[in-house]
């Protein structure tokens, strides 16, 4: 029922691509009958949403492997109403993969009967153990090519999703370009390398993102590396940031904002008002960094609104502005590898 919010942007971004898995289709009772592609922005994609376990099973035309859990729960918790139907999955044969920080593998019940159906549980927040963790070494130092880290001005503003389409973008034009993810959903659509910075130990998140660039370089001689945000740099609730212009070296910033958007996400009771665009460029500059682009997450904009604020952001802070899902990305990309 979570289809058409974004409380589903993990099922979101496998709607708009994985490179990982072939998604056969989308169980919402909501949107059942339905392209997943025109519920989420109106563009086919031939993925049906399907109205039960049973109709996903007997029109697939193929055996199902995996179920994905593609949405976020509050506090990552697995509600008790999704439950019955992750057993029900067990029951069918079908594995399950969990992104949430409430781990299914935790709940007894649930590993008695994937054991009996011989199937697997994977909580990929899990991670790695720490004994296979790196610290920050230095080794960022020798990545020549751009760091581009995709920052926000809050939470769930589409920055997986600009680092993606960015990449994606470079493909077509002929630049060669990684991808470092650092959330589960990133890890879900497979491209590139990176790790699941909420459920990385403090001390190492500065040395698994640096790990994550090197190995992008090394690897793939890229001529820009993207780096996938997370929350935002003056959110209270989830401060993030500082390491991919500290840690990550990251000199380029294209940094996402919802225009309609006056407080941070979940927040409004505490009157936590997003901060004006000036004042995050200026903290970014103040790291040694610099934004080279505002990218608009258009929710709630309609296409008069999304012009004037295009023209405003731009008069005001001197910066392209764009609409990464819509507008042409290609002098974009040149400013990202000059």
């Amino acid at each position: 029922g979570l289809l058409s919010s974004n409380k589903a942007k993990t099922a979101h971004g496998l709607i708009r691509g994985t490179d990982r898995f072939e998604i056969v289709s989308i169980l919402d009772k909501v949107s059942s009958g339905k392209d997943a592609g025109v519920v989420l922005d109106g563009i086919e994609r031939n993925i049906p949403v399907v109205g039960s376990i049973e109709e996903a099973i007997n029109n697939a035309g193929k055996p199902i492997k995996y179920c994905i859990i593609g949405v976020a729960t509050a506090g990552g918790m697995i509600p008790d109403s999704m439950k019955a139907d992750l057993m029900k999955i067990l029951d069918s044969g079908i594995s399950i993969i969990n992104g949430l920080h409430h781990y299914l593998g935790d709940l007894p019940e649930f590993v008695q009967k994937a054991r009996e159906k011989g199937v697997e549980i994977i909580d990929i927040r899990k991670g790695k153990p720490k004994t296979e963790q790196k610290f920050w070494d230095g080794s960022i130092f020798e990545v020549k090519c751009p760091i581009v880290a995709i920052l926000g001005t809050d939470c769930a503003l589409g920055k997986r999703t600009t680092t993606r389409i960015l990449a994606e973008a470079a493909d077509k034009k002929g630049i060669k370009a990684s991808m470092v993810y650092t959330g589960q959903t990133g890890w879900f659509q497979g491209r590139g390398y990176g790790f699941i910075f909420d459920s990385t130990v403090n001390d190492f998140v500065s040395g698994e993102l640096e790990h994550a660039i090197v190995q992008s370089y090394k690897n793939d001689n890229p001529d820009v590396i993207f780096l996938e945000g997370q929350a935002s740099l003056l959110n209270p609730s989830g401060p993030c940031g500082s390491e991919y212009l500290i840690s990550g070296n990251a000199k380029k910033v294209i940094l996402q904002h919802a225009p309609h958007r006056d407080y941070y996400k979940g927040w409004e009771q505490y009157d936590l008002k997003i901060p004006p665009l000036q004042r995050k460029i200026d903290l970014i500059k103040l790291y040694g960094s610099e934004v080279i682009a505002i990218a608009l997450n258009t929710e709630g904009l309609s296409d008069t609104e999304i012009k004037r604020y295009k023209n405003k952001y731009g008069n005001e802070h001197r910066l392209p502005v764009l609409n990464p899902l819509k507008d042409n990305l290609n002098e974009l990309l040149d400013l990202c590898i000059s």
